[in-house]
């Protein structure tokens, strides 16, 4: 009986990473649409998103049943309430990469992005791609140091988010108000989207070692 149960949690993790994996689809459909003003692009991240969707439904189901078809314990226990924890992580990504596309999408055929903002913004895509890659990585393979270096990746477009807004607000900036509106939510949503990838790696660190990742940091500088 616990063979099927840890089967079962098995079906569990691989499932939030093919969610992890439709996610990095869904911004890089937006990013796309953004830059290049593609409705198709816009269309196939909002639809991505909507298979995160059921995936999520599906995978709160099937924490819920593993919850309740025997009692788990320890690991078992951890497992499937971090499983629960990151599922949220993981819609909020795929929310948060239909918020772009949609973006692009309402301002068809105009485009979202000035024409001088389109390489800082596409750096953002890429950077988003990546944490997305390494967070699917992760999950896979639960290694706590390469959860760490999530954090490294969020500072990238932490230095790049802050790039953006400094553009977007300098005097100069001659592209209306509705672009620099456009560009700071944008811009929002692409940070609020690493910093989701980046819990999934914290969730995985207490999922490998039952600690929190600043009580590993700790414990590693020791």
């Amino acid at each position: 009986m616990r063979t099927e149960y840890h089967e079962e949690l098995a079906h569990l993790a691989e499932l939030l990473h093919r969610m992890c994996v439709r996610d990095r689809a869904v911004i890089a459909n937006a990013t796309n649409t953004v830059i290049t003003g593609d409705v198709e692009q816009a269309q196939n991240a909002i639809d991505i998103g909507g298979e995160v969707e059921r995936m999520v439904a599906e995978a709160e189901g099937e924490a819920l049943r593993l919850l309740a078809l025997q009692a788990p314990v320890a690991r078992e226990l951890r497992q499937v309430v971090t499983g629960i924890q990151l599922t949220a992580a993981l819609h909020r990504m795929g929310i948060l990469g239909t918020h772009i596309a949609t973006a692009a999408r309402r301002r068809h055929p105009g485009l979202v992005v000035p024409e001088p903002v389109r390489p800082l913004v596409a750096r953002m895509g890429a950077a988003a791609v990546a944490i997305a890659t390494s967070a699917a990585t992760v999950l896979v393979t639960p290694d706590p140091e390469s959860a760490a270096m999530l954090d490294g990746q969020d500072d990238l477009m932490d230095r790049l988010h802050e790039e953006l807004l400094t553009t977007v607000l300098d005097p100069g900036w001659g592209h209306g108000v509705t672009a620099a509106v456009d560009l700071t939510l944008v811009g929002r949503y692409y940070e609020r989207f690493a910093d989701n990838a980046v819990e999934v790696g914290r969730r995985t660190i207490f999922l490998a070692t039952g600690e929190t990742a600043e009580r590993n940091s700790t414990d590693q500088r020791d």
